[in-house]
């Protein structure tokens, strides 16, 4: 069947068109896409502003228009960490169905991290063990890891790239602050690392999303027009040797670098920051990057249901 998966992130808004039956890979057939920016759309009080609501509103409706003219049977639609936490989520949520007709679920972030779980586990396969995965987002990070296709451990934070740039960065922080911020970060991850540290050891440990593979780019992967089936890592040397090149640089300078997109420029310090925190406090020297993530992985569930109600 042709399924659209209408995924609203804190950065992007993402119609995804795949072909889906079971026993295969999702084939994406099109893509449409907007750069919504939610997690920066809140006002004082943490919610979605109204400038913020029509830009959803909007995209959402067109997004409904693109699924109808692709030909997809269904659309699942899902919203994450910026409508998620945001105070009036609700509300938004309403009058985006009121407007449009489409009803858009919240995910919560522990699903966020278990369906993104789910994607890598099918991308790597059985034989890479216990598996660990890292997704730093526009507003969260998520992690889980586990040696079957359900992690056996799966959390988020409040760390996404996008939230931190408007949390943190609004200014040029000046050493001191910086350090602060690189603590704040770590000790966020540190106190649940835990939960995955006791469970055994971890065979592989990957990351996905846009700001891993961006950082990844920098530090020398393959680009996108290689395909997906190069194998591409983000190494901790290089990636620690990067950060206070990119802390120097201004936006016109981030914006020439391999694989970042200059409206997400003043998201990669902060997403290398975490991306650090993360290696560091879990002992990996890397992280493979994985080209599937959420939006897969809610693809690949509602295959597996399809499955089991039609096994035939």
């Amino acid at each position: 069947m042709r399924l659209g998966v209408l995924d609203i992130g804190s950065n992007t808004g993402h119609l995804l068109v795949v072909d889906a039956h079971g026993g295969a890979a999702p084939l994406p057939a099109y893509s449409y896409k907007e750069p919504l920016r939610l997690a920066e759309h809140l006002d004082e009080h943490g919610d979605v502003s109204p400038t913020g609501i029509d830009a959803l509103t909007a995209f959402t409706a067109q997004a409904l228009v693109v699924a109808e003219e692709k030909g997809c049977e269904e659309m699942l639609s899902f919203a994450t960490s910026a409508v998620r936490d945001a105070g009036n989520s609700e509300e938004v949520l309403a009058h985006v169905e009121a407007q449009t007709g489409v009803r858009i679920a919240v995910l919560p972030g522990e699903d966020e991290a278990r369906l993104t779980f789910l994607a890598v586990r099918r991308w790597f396969g059985w034989s890479a063990g216990r598996l660990a995965v890292f997704d730093i987002g526009g507003g969260s990070l998520e992690i889980a890891a586990g040696s079957d296709e359900r992690p056996d451990v799966a959390w988020s934070l409040p760390l996404g790239a996008a939230r931190l740039a408007r949390s943190e960065f609004a200014a040029q922080p000046d050493e001191d602050q910086l350090r602060q911020i690189r603590r704040r970060i770590r000790a966020d991850i540190a106190r649940d690392a835990g939960h995955l540290l006791r469970a055994g050891a971890t065979h592989r440990a990957s990351a996905t999303s846009k700001t891993f593979r961006s950082l990844a780019r920098i530090c020398g992967a393959a680009p996108s027009a290689e395909g997906q089936l190069v194998p591409r890592v983000l190494p901790l040397a290089e990636l620690r040797q990067w950060i206070p090149k990119l802390v120097a640089m201004t936006p016109e300078e981030l914006a020439a670098l391999p694989g970042v997109s200059p409206s997400r420029t003043h998201q990669i310090v902060p997403g290398a920051l975490v991306a650090e925190a993360c290696m560091d406090i879990f002992d990996l020297p890397e992280l493979e990057v994985c080209p599937w993530a959420l939006r897969e992985g809610v693809i690949l569930e509602r295959i597996d249901k399809l499955s089991v109600n039609d096994p035939s």
